[in-house]
């Protein structure tokens, strides 16, 4: 093919309907719905967005390219989170940041040193109590340079000295809602929620505007994210406009990366977490990023402290998305996902402003009830945590809390405490394989990999060819629990030998899922049961070693 043939070649342009019929094609029966990812806030996830399937909506951006590094500072005094802070900041972090969930003494140099570093550097305090001495540090700071002070703060019933205009202390906080079980939508009404709240409290929507900011948890559903932060500047022109205000004023969006998804099991995959979600808080456009440490849950290191520091600074390095104001905007996909959200969050406000607002919804059962289909989608593999309810890695673990962190409803949790059980002491499991091994080895790689989320670990018997080959193996084995895995034909067929000389003693369980005469008549003759595919992992699990412990202890 020559140069000249290469310039004038031309493509088929392929329309939706194409394309449409391409896919069903390929699907090989399944219907084109089983392309769609249905979503807890209610959304179904095309396949494919095209220009005709756009669902145009209103498009508020914020008001400057990028976003402040706020990375918090880890010590156990003041002293030493004076001179981390300052390494942090020589290091690339733009923001003092402190946490107080583990409140230390503080010494009047290093409140002074905080107060002039706060000059040069936005502050931004969560987790604080208004007698945590930390906040002494505002009172130290020159009455003349207060104006020059930024940054936001959330401590309950604690009055900000006079002077720093720039400092806002109302917030609209979304964290425990999070980690409780909402989902996007519900975070988004709830922000709106309080913002109505405290708007009644205010003598005029502008004094409280000037006064508000609002922080987000970052979670692990990529586009979901991106969608949550530009749809909340959408609700908030709506909600500006309800007071009458048509420009409405810009309000911060404080991002930190959940905890929701983060595991103390193969800690290292947090990175990934933490990575993915920095990445959607600012392509939404996030103003303030904070991202936690890979191992916070245990307690951080220097080195995860620099890494978690420095997937912001690789992210402004390597994508220059800090140069763009909506780096998202323009995408089908996402445009769409943001009207989707902005509709269902503004009548999901609405109605929790009708049944009472913010404080009522919080004590409704809603968000347990939230958490709860969270967790069952863990269990049963539909979502999945890498390393720990997929992919599980046997690898010693670290299970003490760290002091420093506070956080509720995170969801590898089941399984951390199913892990430190099985680590404790765990029954001798073998996987008995019958056939050939191009027949047993998904089933039997199947079987490990579930009995690894457990932190049980097996050992493959000899590939046999009947039953009575594997009696005869067994009866030289202390065997204290065994999965037959084999093609259901080969199952079927030694099935009813095994379990006629099967020990008492053994727990004896099939991979697979079988009709239900079959799954009754061999539960009858002494099977404990069956191992497959969306099965509740913690279920089986907790059952697998209370019936192997005699029942004594299933906790």
């Amino acid at each position: 093919m020559t140069i000249h043939t290469m310039k004038s070649t031309t493509f088929d342009k392929v329309d939706f309907e194409q394309w449409k019929e391409e896919a069903i094609r390929s699907l090989k029966g399944k219907p084109l719905e089983s392309l769609m990812t249905k979503t807890l806030e209610g959304i179904d996830l095309q396949p494919l967005y095209t220009r005709e399937s756009f669902i145009e909506g209103v498009r508020v951006t914020k008001q400057q390219t990028g976003w402040i590094i706020a990375q918090q500072t880890h010590a156990m005094n003041g002293q030493q989170f004076v001179r981390e802070l300052k390494n942090s900041l020589d290091r690339g972090n733009e923001a003092i940041v402190y946490d107080g969930t583990q409140p230390f003494d503080w010494d009047e140099s290093s409140l002074l040193e905080i107060a002039q570093l706060m000059t040069d550097y936005p502050i931004f305090i969560t987790n604080t109590k208004k007698e945590d001495s930390f906040l002494k540090a505002f009172t130290f700071v020159d009455e003349a340079n207060r104006s020059a002070v930024k940054g936001a703060i959330a401590v309950s019933g604690w009055t900000l000295p006079e002077g720093f205009q720039q400092v806002r202390t109302t917030v609209a906080e979304t964290w425990a809602a999070h980690h409780n079980g909402a989902d996007a939508v519900t975070e988004l009404a709830l922000a709106l929620a309080q913002a109505a709240q405290y708007t009644e409290k205010q003598e005029t929507f502008d004094h409280f505007a000037k006064d508000f900011f609002v922080r987000f948890a970052v979670d692990t559903h990529f586009f979901m994210e991106i969608a949550k932060f530009r749809a909340f500047r959408v609700l908030w022109q709506a909600f500006s406009a309800a007071y009458g205000v048509t420009n409405a004023p810009s309000i911060p969006l404080l991002a930190t990366t959940s905890l929701r998804s983060y595991s103390k099991l193969d800690p290292y995959v947090n990175l990934l977490r933490a990575g993915n979600e920095t990445f959607a808080a600012v392509l939404g456009g996030a103003d303030v990023m904070t991202v936690h440490p890979h191992d916070v849950l245990t307690g951080p290191s220097e080195s995860s402290i620099r890494f978690a520091r420095n997937i912001q600074l690789v992210l402004k390095e390597e994508t220059h998305v800090d140069k763009v104001i909506d780096p998202a905007g323009g995408s089908y996909f996402i445009e769409t996902l943001t009207s989707e959200l902005v509709d269902k969050a503004w009548a999901l406000f609405v109605g929790i402003e009708a049944a009472g607002g913010y404080e009522t919804y919080m004590a409704n059962g809603s968000l347990a009830a939230l958490l709860e289909q969270r967790r069952d989608e863990v269990a049963k593999g539909k979502q999945s945590l890498i390393g720990t309810n997929v992919y599980a890695d046997a690898a010693a673990t670290e299970f003490a809390d760290w002091s420093g962190i506070a956080v509720e409803g995170r969801l590898a949790e089941p399984f951390e405490d199913l892990r430190l059980l099985f680590s404790k002491e765990q029954p001798r499991t073998v996987l008995l394989t019958f056939g050939a091994l191009k027949d047993f080895k998904p089933r039997a790689d199947f079987v490990a990999g579930f009995l690894a989320t457990g932190g049980i670990q097996c050992e493959w018997s000899p590939a046999f060819e009947d039953a009575q080959a594997a009696q005869a193996w067994l009866a030289n084995e202390q065997v204290d629990y065994a999965i037959v895995c084999a093609t259901p034909t080969l199952t079927e067929a030694v099935m009813e030998t095994i379990l006629k000389g099967w020990s008492e003693n053994t727990l004896l369980d099939i991979a697979g899922k079988y009709e239900p005469a079959m799954t009754q008549q061999w539960l009858d003759a002494g099977l404990n049961g069956f191992l497959f595919s969306g099965q509740n992992k913690v279920d089986k699990l907790i059952a697998i070693h209370t019936t192997w412990k005699g029942g004594v202890d299933g906790e």
